[in-house]
């Protein structure tokens, strides 16, 4: 009789594995379209049938929906067409049925203008997708930034037995003797050559230096990694699932596992409201502090814990993870890289050492508490995760700006900032829109010094739009070649989970819709005291008033989604998501088609 080796004893739920078969009396939601025995039951079977399923499939055990976001316009999803068949391979030794489907695929690295303006969109796809379809359980096949959100909350819509697989990281980037890092090296170099410290002909040949291996994500803590992280402290993956290289064996062994355990999910009926609390997403935001996440994170989980019906808030990111210290020492806040991270220990090796602060009792997806994923979860590298008693550094997490200047709310990632600037005074030169800083930051005439604050508008949700990651702003060459690498900057958009510097994002309301950034003028004085969580523009407010009564909206799209989106989507202190997608409308089954 087969028995789970060790290694796959602990990520998977206790005791021996078996395959197993669908009880006879459990009516499955599949068994809607495939039990019929007249017309519709014919139509529905037929059709299948036509790729070579014998009749037994039909039988009523679990169909596993594998919801894919391969593309070759997507990168780090390159490989997940292989991915997917280990995933089927699971499915069908557990005694389930799995059928793939592609749903829309959210490439951070080629989609204009920003995939964020997507990511709600994908989502509907994938929970349309699910519900229109004889699906009783679902693996998530997800890598890129935007595909794992918004899988994650299309899913949450239909609150079906549900695991998440992401498709790992890349492996490391390497240049010269030197590792490098995807967007974190990007930005350095790209500011060695404006401040002319490096050529353009060793910039291009790094280029195919960082990137090494077929599919993967960017292998930094940016954004899919952090959010392959998120996933895996809300309980909805197996251990391990957060770091695994992408081109490791272990990537493809845990998507076999995966497979066999959806099928399990679907006999206990567990869904993804048991999983995903209140409590799941307190160690989700735990964890981000932990492992230096990407800002990022609190819009896709705002999003999702909307999707699912859990109360949650842009001031808890403060109040629970503010205080916390980083203990990972990865690139942009440290050094390391994730196969580095993947090696030394990974998620449960982090979420070990912050267990006083975590929910251990939480339910995750292999029908184990988190407390029983970690409790020897070992480190092998201190160097990559260090202890809580001597982290990497001593406050990390996100901390919730307030004031006249984002009443409500604003964030900065203080582990990426430069400490001297936390408390800060300045002059604030203002970029109207993006166009206007591509135009001016080159300028020598540009009067701007180390001192001043750079604000841009216009990139929030409505108005770029989609809330696009140009928050990290490039500084002047003027001040590069002096050699100024930090200032304090703010918008109301988002920067990329690899960036790094004293960057305030997601000021909201956004300048577009009339928020007090779009009365800001090149003059004023701000103040930034990260300490105090205070951001304000030293203007009265008569002034204010004054400037409010002139302010113009800007044009809004026309037609299609584009419209769609702007007439719907809410400011980034609630998730950025459409206001009529919160909330869920589960999984009831559709009339028959015909």
């Amino acid at each position: 009789m087969f028995t789970s080796i060790p290694e796959d004893s602990r990520i998977l739920s206790k005791g021996r594995w078996t395959p197993m078969s669908a009880p006879k009396d459990i009516k499955r939601r599949s068994q809607s379209w495939f039990g019929h025995s007249g017309k519709s039951g014919f139509l529905y079977r037929s059709w299948l049938k036509n790729q070579g399923y014998p009749s037994d499939l039909f039988d009523g055990r679990p169909v596993i929906g594998i919801c894919n976001t391969w593309s070759e316009l997507t990168p780090c999803n390159g490989h997940f067409r292989e991915l997917a068949e280990y995933v089927k391979r699971g499915v069908y030794e557990a005694g389930g049925f799995p059928l793939e489907f592609p749903v829309m695929s959210l490439g951070e690295t080629q989609m204009r203008p920003t995939a964020m303006l997507f990511r709600n969109l994908a989502s509907m796809d994938v929970e349309e997708s699910i519900r229109a379809n004889p699906i009783d359980g679902i693996v998530l096949l997800m890598g890129c930034d935007k595909t794992t959100p918004s899988l994650m909350m299309g899913a949450a819509s239909c609150n079906l037995p549900t695991i998440g697989v992401s498709g790992g990281p890349m492996l490391t980037g390497r240049w010269r003797g030197q590792k490098l890092g995807s967007g974190t090296g990007v930005w350095k170099m790209s500011e060695m050559v404006r401040a002319g410290e490096m050529s353009q002909e060793d910039f291009v040949e790094a280029e195919s230096c960082m990137h090494r291996s077929k599919g993967g994500s960017c292998m930094t803590m940016g954004t899919a990694s952090t959010m392959a992280n998120m996933v895996e402290a809300l309980g909805m993956s197996l251990p391990e699932n957060a770091a695994i290289p992408a081109v490791d064996s272990r990537r493809y062994r845990l998507a076999q596992l995966s497979g066999r355990r959806i099928v399990q999910m679907v006999h206990e009926d567990m869904r993804m409201s048991k999983i995903m609390t209140r409590e799941a997403f307190e160690n989700a935001i735990v964890a981000n502090a932990a492992i230096g996440g990407s800002t990022n994170a609190v819009i896709h989980l705002l999003a999702m814990a909307g999707r699912i019906g859990v109360e949650l808030n842009l001031q808890d990111w403060d109040d629970l993870g503010s205080k916390l210290p980083c203990l990972v020492n990865l690139q942009p806040s440290g050094e390391h890289l994730m196969e580095d991270y993947y090696y030394a220990g990974g998620l449960p090796a982090v979420l070990r050492e912050i267990a006083p602060h975590l929910h251990l009792d939480a339910m995750t997806a292999n029908g184990k508490t988190l407390g029983e994923n970690i409790e020897s979860a070992p480190c092998w590298n201190r160097d990559v995760i260090k202890t809580a008693s001597e982290p990497f550094k001593t406050e990390a997490g996100i901390a919730v700006l307030r004031g006249n200047l984002a009443p409500n709310g604003a964030v900065i990632k203080p582990s990426a900032a430069s400490p001297h600037l936390l408390q800060h005074r300045g002059r604030a030169v203002v970029f109207e829109n993006i166009e206007e800083l591509h135009a001016l930051i080159d300028d020598d005439s540009l009067d701007i010094d180390e001192h001043c604050v750079m604000v841009l508008k216009n990139c929030g949700p409505r108005g770029y739009p989609g809330m696009a990651e140009v928050g990290n702003m490039p500084l002047p060459p003027k001040l590069l070649k002096r050699g100024i690498t930090d200032m304090v900057r703010i918008s109301d958009g988002r920067m990329s989970g690899t960036a790094y510097g004293t960057v305030i994002l997601h000021t909201s309301p956004e300048a577009a819709a009339g928020g007090p950034l779009a009365l800001v003028q090149n003059g004023d004085t701000i103040e930034l005291d990260v300490p105090a969580r205070r951001i304000h523009l030293d203007v009265t407010e008569e002034e204010l008033s004054r400037r409010r009564k002139l302010w113009k909206a800007p044009d809004v799209p026309k037609r299609g989604w584009y419209k769609l989106y702007v007439d719907h989507v809410q400011q980034a202190h609630l998730g950025a998501d459409l206001d009529i997608l919160v909330g869920n409308s589960g999984s009831d089954v559709p009339r028959d088609s015909h």
